[in-house]
């Protein structure tokens, strides 16, 4: 059996790598696509060193850091792969990767880490964030999700099978696309923590800095709280936005090593969470 998996992007190790490096040592023999792949050569082991064939947006101006800025060329990018040499095609989604072309004699299975939140749902808080809630850029905005949203619908008909990462994310596919899921948890390697004794006088949050997440909320909150210290692990698009507005009890320690977020969660007073989780 011919395997291909196809994953969104290929910038960072975070929650969706994690599923995808299971993936491949479920199926080593797949071949791996991506729409861009800018992982370090320090930081592949988890896809085995493959190699990844990647889109035409690889190739843009300023996509290495921009790469979101081409949501709109995404469809585009995504159909262009040729997938017909292939029995079974595995989609790694949350946003664009289930959009990829398939025939009706091959399998097409979904891992859905949610439908593309900042077109549905979170379409909302996203225009927020960023700012597009009135003006021209704002319609334009909306005009490119309202195409998002046509494309994301109508490509949900060509996933013969929809893995949900939870129940709640089981509910937005059943709300968005009207299909059914099987849930599948995402994997957690519970062996790697352990209860530590020694507590710190500190409050930590850690994550990936995008808007859903809703790190700024937490900075925002200790900046009101100077007697309390808040450590903040993580990095994204909106590290700098939310780290210039922080005061002086919030430290940024930028992206870190598992073992030296390990160490904090066992050391900090409380874990600080303020995000809608897809696990529910």
């Amino acid at each position: 059996m011919k395997i291909a998996i196809v994953h969104d992007w290929l910038t960072v190790y975070a929650g969706a790598e994690r599923v995808l490096e299971c993936m491949i040592s479920c199926f080593p023999q797949a071949d791996l696509y991506s729409l861009v792949d800018f992982l370090p050569e320090s930081n592949r082991d988890f896809i085995r060193n493959k190699p990844v064939c990647t889109s035409f947006i690889q190739k843009l101006p300023f996509s290495k850091s921009k790469y979101r800025n081409y949501l709109p060329l995404m469809p585009l990018a995504i159909e262009q792969f040729d997938f017909s040499g292939y029995d079974l095609v595995i989609s790694s989604s949350h946003a664009i990767a289930k959009g990829v072309i398939t025939g009706p004699d091959q399998l097409h299975i979904c891992m859905c880490y949610s439908p593309i939140r900042y077109a549905w749902d979170l379409q909302g808080q996203y225009l927020r964030e960023a700012n597009l809630m009135t003006g021209f850029k704002s319609y334009l905005a909306k005009i490119m999700l309202h195409k998002i949203r046509i494309w994301d619908s109508r490509t949900s008909n060509g996933v013969d099978r929809f893995i949900a990462i939870s129940h709640f994310i089981g509910r937005r596919i059943w709300k968005v696309y009207r299909r059914h899921s099987v849930v599948i948890y995402p994997p957690v390697d519970v062996d790697s923590f352990f209860v530590g004794t020694e507590k710190s006088d500190f409050y930590l949050t850690a994550s990936r800095f995008v808007p859903y997440k809703r790190i700024d909320l937490i900075v925002g909150a200790f900046s009101k709280l100077p007697e309390k210290k808040l450590v903040v692990i993580g990095d994204g698009p909106d590290f700098d936005k939310i780290s210039s507005k922080a005061s002086s009890n919030v430290i940024f320690l930028g992206y870190q090593p598992f073992e030296v977020l390990r160490d904090h969660m066992q050391k900090a007073k409380a874990f600080i969470f303020a995000a809608e989780e897809d696990f529910g």
